[in-house]
């Protein structure tokens, strides 16, 4: 495989962790990606998949432990204990920009990686902010934002470019729903890349690109197919391509277009198999086996003791009394209830690395657990101000008697955000779910790089602990197994858990890609 805008590895990660019955398995031969931090990860999760069958040493939980020292110290130092490893995580793993980085550079490092083999997969997605509906709706209020000049609307030109000079097998491209209603030019941005992806060398002259094809001919094509819709897609309803992702196993109801395209002459009578509908996943089956923690306190002194002073008084504000909830008693009573029991997490705020030794799961054991790790990484609480704390517990017990998250008009006054958009938004406007919790029974809303901002869309849905999710319970959403560390700062953490493709929708994209790949005759050749 080669995986194009890695970010910190999702899609890969899936492919790799598929095994089918024979021995052959998908290998990354090179991942791409611009960000430091995420390419970090990837360095750190390719050095960890250097050793198969459970054989990872005891050096790399060690080093992730070890919080009192510096990361790149302790990255550092394991590598140079296990050079061959880090040396082939180093090549696997290239830090570049597609568009920026020298072209020619770009396709002989392809080439180099891929090393003359026939039978591979180009996987990945070009950044997808310039396409989003929230970026859209950001740039919309800017006058020098101009869209034909957002080289983020050109990326997957990059993508053809590597289709159409090293004719992958078969390509896994993803993106944003968004997509379906951009426009460009007065043209469609997605009908575009689709017609593009079936025929990119042409795509790519009527972009003024130069090719260097080896010897491929100009006639060479590829053939699209949805993963929800079986057959080739010959125009129709673009949406044919959304994977509504919490049908499909994931604890998230994350919507992404998803295309599979296959070279022409693989395919002969074989049709690519669909994605298998699997019963749905909360958010609790996934989250409830981690520690329990406490928020912080951004603007207060900062302490276990204080942060129940803190609540304990949320009895004394005018919100609270019962006068305001005459119509709305469940949640009064709720609130007293979970007041009365409060006492401040044993685990407290967490950590990059929180020693705890009962860490579990109820959905999916086997890939999620690792019994080496001896606690869990990347689960640290954030700091909110006392106002949002008092909204998030308000919300967490609304949702627990409505089983469903509260609009700002569920909100007492007084809990009302100082907002210039609050009464547009309580007249029915956008924004009306700021504070938005993350309902135990359910599969949770997208995780995406917003999150990183703020947490008031993923808020915890137990109002004891009274905060917004950790990267660690981002990262179980989104389905990355326990040991896959995430580097860099909290917020870009946040930020490559939301921008990842869930690893266990890839894995089951990489069956079908594998079973076609079979049937087809490619793995012979």
């Amino acid at each position: 495989m080669i995986d194009l805008f890695a970010g910190p590895g999702g899609l890969g990660e899936g492919f790799s962790a598929f095994e089918p019955e024979d021995e052959l398995r998908f290998k990354i031969a090179l991942s791409i990606e611009r960000d430091d931090f995420a390419h970090a990860t990837l360095k750190l999760r390719s050095f960890f998949r250097q050793f198969r069958n459970g054989k990872v040493p005891s050096a790399y939980y060690d080093r992730l432990r070890e919080v009192d020292e510096p990361l790149h110290e302790r990255l550092k130092s394991l590598f140079d204990s296990y050079p061959d490893q880090a040396e082939k995580a180093g090549r696997e793993a290239w830090k570049a920009e597609l568009g920026k980085t020298d072209r020619e550079g770009v396709r002989d490092g392809i080439a180099s990686a891929l090393d003359g083999a026939a039978a591979w997969v180009l996987i990945g997605g070009p950044p997808c902010q310039a396409y989003s509906l929230a970026g859209r709706s950001r740039n919309r209020g800017n006058p020098d934002y101009v869209p034909e000049d957002d080289a983020r609307q050109y990326l997957y030109v990059e993508y053809l470019q590597v289709i159409a000079e090293h004719r992958p097998a078969i390509f896994v491209m993803e993106n944003v729903k968004g997509l379906l209603s951009a426009s460009l030019k007065n043209e469609q941005v997605f009908s575009r890349i689709v017609k593009d992806l079936r025929d990119p060398l042409v795509a790519l002259k009527r972009e003024g690109r130069c090719v260097q094809t080896s010897g491929i001919s100009l006639s060479q094509q590829y053939k699209v197919f949805s993963l929800v819709k079986r057959g080739v897609f010959n125009g129709g309803d673009l949406r044919s391509f959304v994977v509504p992702m919490e049908q499909y196993g994931i604890p998230q109801a994350r919507h992404r277009l998803i295309l599979l395209g296959v070279r022409s002459d693989l395919l002969g009578s074989v049709i690519p198999e669909t994605l298998r509908t699997r019963k749905p996943v909360s958010a609790r089956q996934v989250l409830e086996g981690l520690p329990r923690l406490r928020s912080g306190l951004s603007k207060e002194d900062d302490s276990a003791s204080a942060w129940l002073e803190i609540l304990q008084r949320a009895k004394e504000q005018a919100w609270f009394s019962e006068d305001h909830h005459q119509d709305d008693k469940g949640v009064h009573l709720r609130m007293i209830s979970f007041l009365e029991h409060l006492a401040s997490p044993r685990c407290d705020r967490g950590g990059e690395f929180l020693p705890f030794d009962s860490a579990s799961v109820e959905h999916e054991k086997e890939w999620f657990l690792d019994e080496h790790i001896g606690g869990v990484y990347n689960h640290s609480t954030r700091g909110h101000i006392v106002d949002d704390l008092y909204r998030y517990f308000y919300a967490a017990c609304f949702s627990k008697v409505w089983n469903r998250s509260p609009v700002l008009s569920d909100f007492p006054e007084e809990l009302l955000p100082d907002h210039r958009n609050v009464a547009q938004a309580l007249e029915g406007g956008s924004f009306a779910d700021r504070f938005r919790v993350q309902l135990s029974g359910r599969p949770s809303t997208t995780i995406t790089s917003h999150i990183a901002k703020d947490g008031h869309y993923y808020i915890h849905y137990d109002p004891t602990q009274c905060r917004s999710m950790t990267v660690r319970e981002a990262a179980r959403l989104q389905t990355f197994p326990d040991n896959y560390f995430f580097c860099g700062p909290r917020t870009a953490q946040y930020a490559q858990v939301g921008n990842a493709v869930p690893p266990l929708i890839a894995r089951e994209i990489a069956r079908i890609v594998w079973d076609l790949l079979r049937q087809s005759g490619a793995l012979g050749r």
